[in-house]
């Protein structure tokens, strides 16, 4: 399959419309979400997701993992876990009277990874999964070992109950590509959703329709879409706008927002099944990007001026 896809963008289509699907059977509403994590995945990066309890975080990941048929872990962060606890630890083993170290993994080895409440382990141990996201692999003693490709993080966090949590420093949440914020369904999905969901006792029958190396080949292809240089040069200038707005942004982004932009907006064409970058991709992406990456001066907060307010205004600006 992941031969056939390569330059058939009707047929990428139909295998994303599939997906979705099968999703809609698990995950009612929140499609903009879903999306925002496929397209996240395609550009080969992590996601952040901040939202209440409650809202299907664990479910959307979970049913996106057997959408695509690949290995699915849930670390569940809290100030007692330990870096060991993530990337694994050596262990000894005695065979015919003889000892020996073996590398036991951790969940960090899967392709889907959901890392729970992030903001409630400590630093020490946020700082484990750096190396896991930004390398793909994992060091421990002297020895590294690869994950095995596709690797995906989505961290969550939950924006109350802040007692007892450490925060994300702003250079790690720079890892993440985007940061999408989860809200809560309108009442129709509600609806449906507690309909659902106190009907009968077994899980939706969901399907896989892609395999590890569809999703490969589509990451590949995701890189190859067009992009013109006036759109390039747009995502760039939006950046930039954000260092050189000072009387509401203190701390604007750096050259990865361009960069993940760029290939953001790539994945996003791939996934409404065009060969091409458009305006709408740029503007749609923009926003879960940058909101996690500048800082607003005190002045802008005293107003009640937000993030995503500036990043609005600014995006509409730069044409």
């Amino acid at each position: 399959m992941a031969d056939e896809l390569k330059g058939n963008y009707e047929k990428v289509s139909k295998t994303f419309d599939a997906l979705f699907h099968e999703m809609e059977k698990a995950v009612i509403g929140q499609r903009e979400i879903v999306e925002q994590i496929v397209i996240a995945i395609l550009a080969d990066a992590n996601v952040l997701v901040e939202g209440y309890p409650g809202l299907g975080k664990t479910m959307t990941i979970k049913t996106l993992a057997r959408t695509m048929d690949l290995k699915f872990s849930r670390i569940q962060h809290t100030p007692d876990v330990m870096p060991s606890d993530i990337t694994g630890t050596e262990i000894i083993e005695e065979v015919n009277g003889k000892r020996f170290f073996k590398f036991q993994q951790g969940p960090v080895f899967a392709n889907i990874v959901l890392a729970d409440e992030i903001n409630r382990a400590t630093p020490k141990t946020q700082s484990s999964l750096l190396e896991a996201m930004q390398e793909k692999q994992v060091t421990v003693g002297n020895k590294t070992y690869k994950l095995d490709p596709p690797f995906f993080i989505l961290a969550t966090q939950n924006p109350i109950e802040q007692e007892g949590t450490y925060p994300l420093p702003e250079a790690q949440q720079d890892r993440f590509l985007f940061k999408i914020l989860m809200g809560y369904p309108t009442f129709e999905e509600e609806v449906k959703i507690a309909e659902q969901y106190t009907k009968k006792m077994e899980q939706p029958d969901i399907k896989a329709v892609m395999n590890k190396q569809t999703v490969l080949a589509l990451q590949t292809l995701a890189r190859q879409v067009p992009i013109s240089n006036d759109l390039l040069e747009r995502a760039v200038k939006i950046v930039e706008k954000t260092r050189t707005t000072p009387d509401k942004i203190e701390y604007g982004a750096s050259p990865r927002a361009s960069i993940g932009i760029i290939t953001a907006a790539k994945a996003r064409a791939l996934l409404m099944g065009r060969n091409h970058v458009s305006e709408k991709d740029i503007e749609y992406v923009a926003l879960p990007i940058l909101r996690h990456r500048i800082i607003l001066t005190f002045e802008a907060e005293r107003k009640g001026v937000t993030r995503d307010d500036v990043i609005k205004e600014i995006v509409q600006k730069v044409k």
